[in-house]
């Protein structure tokens, strides 16, 4: 990065930690970038003249005398058209091997939008996964983690969904992502042809962790023009934001400040919630969505941050590994979208909300089921049947290799209802009864 000259140069450090640098400057702002020794960094502490830099690739080999360039400007992206189809780094520059971007010059991690400009949400957002689509139902301008075990295939699932949703723009901002996930999602979004249609943002574990901080501000920035400047359907899709969370904490920790639960930073909230309320459905037509993986230790929802996670979002989705048919599912029980009911049954046929109601409640009855044979009680022959409805609703409709439409996952639904019980047993309304049963 070339220096300018209206650029704020100094060169005496006052204290430097693994992660930051600290020196007296003036006319300084927050989130301001820098240059510390030719690395970048950016303003996270002011008390008087006392200015603290995050240096993004680690203080290692700084010296006290390092020059630091302040650039007057925080964090910035190029907009326009040319951003589809691309991956660029953190600081939003191509990996792709193709040209810079040329467009509008935007300033990163804007603040969220005025209440004033927000509609409730209310256009149905198809994912294409049965157990998203027919269970939990997501809408414009929600904003929902996935909860996931880090063995669980959770980035392919991302992927799934980024090439099966009803959406203008998908944006993937992929933090802390492995070599191998990177080139997943590479390929398979290039062998699919989808790429017209992708942004992507992409951290990974060959870069400093610390980076991984500009990766959601920088996919956001995207999604904004997209849904405001051109009335798009944006969805973003965030991976992982627990490790987006443990870079919060190195910063955190090497700036001395006291941490609090699970050795979080105590801003961690407000943080998340930067995030996250950046999910809007504008009265224009435009949208952004947000779906982000939480990825958990041990299945611990407890911790800060599938904690704090919760308190924001819109409900939750749970991916588990079924035993019983060996593949990976969204669990049922566990998952929730708060909005579905905005859109199932009146953008969706009109037995959505009764078939999807009597589908888990069967289902439930099989895990009781499933515990009175655990514990050596005999079945009846209602448990029997429940027990083997579940196993085919699992293969059918929740495991996160379906791929089918909402009218199909309720045809599938039927022909389930029809196969293994009565219809007083399904005890869904005559009319709708009358009208869908699979005989």
């Amino acid at each position: 990065m070339e220096t300018q000259s209206f650029q704020k140069i100094y060169t005496r450090l006052t204290n430097i930690t693994k992660a930051t640098v600290t020196l007296k400057a003036d006319n300084v702002g927050y989130d301001e970038i820098a240059t510390v020794d030719g690395r970048m960094a950016q303003v996270v502490k002011i008390i008087g003249r006392d200015v603290t830099l995050q240096v993004f690739s680690g203080t290692e080999g700084i010296p006290t005398n390092a020059e630091v360039s302040f650039m007057g400007r925080p964090p910035q992206l190029k907009v326009s058209e040319e951003l589809a189809g691309r991956f660029f780094n953190a600081y939003g520059e191509p990996i792709d091997g193709g040209p810079e971007v040329s467009g509008e010059v935007r300033d990163i991690g804007s603040p969220s939008v005025n209440p004033v400009r927000r509609r409730q949400p209310s256009n149905l957002i198809a994912t294409g996964i049965a157990g998203i689509d027919l269970n939990n139902s997501l809408v414009t301008g929600q904003k929902i983690p996935f909860f996931a075990d880090p063995d669980q295939p959770y980035n392919q699932v991302m992927a799934l969904v980024a090439l099966r949703a009803k959406a203008d723009k998908i944006i993937l901002g992929g933090m802390g992502l492995s070599n191998d996930d990177y080139l997943y999602f590479k390929n398979v979004f290039d062998n699919a042809g989808a790429l017209d249609r992708i942004i992507s943002f992409v951290n990974t574990t060959d870069n400093p962790p610390v980076e991984r901080l500009l990766v959601p501000d920088m996919a956001l920035t995207a999604a904004e023009y997209f849904a405001v400047d051109h009335n798009e359907a944006v969805l973003v899709l965030l991976t992982d934001m627990t490790l987006y969370a443990d870079a919060l904490s190195i910063v955190s920790n090497r700036m001395d400040q006291i941490p609090s639960k699970d050795s979080m930073p105590g801003s961690l909230y407000s943080d998340l919630a930067r995030i996250y309320e950046k999910a809007v459905q504008f009265p224009s037509g435009g949208s952004i969505t947000i779906i982000a993986v939480t990825t958990l230790s041990g299945g611990d929802i407890t911790h800060a941050i599938p904690d704090n996670t919760g308190y924001i979002t819109e409900g939750q989705l749970f991916l588990r590994r079924d035993s019983e048919i060996g593949k990976v599912i969204v669990d049922p029980f566990r998952s929730l979208s708060r909005l579905k009911q905005l859109v199932i049954g009146k953008q969706t046929r009109e037995d959505h909300p009764q078939v999807m109601n009597a589908a888990i409640r069967l289902f439930a009855d099989s895990v009781n089921a499933r515990t009175k044979l655990e514990n050596g009680f005999d079945l009846t022959d209602y448990d029997e049947r429940t027990l083997e409805f579940a196993k085919e609703y699992s293969m059918k409709l929740l495991a996160i290799d379906v791929n089918v439409d909402t009218d199909t996952m309720l045809d599938i639904s039927w022909e389930l209802f029809g196969k293994f019980f009565t219809k007083a047993e399904v005890a869904i309304k005559e009319h709708l009864v009358q009208k869908f049963w699979k005989n």
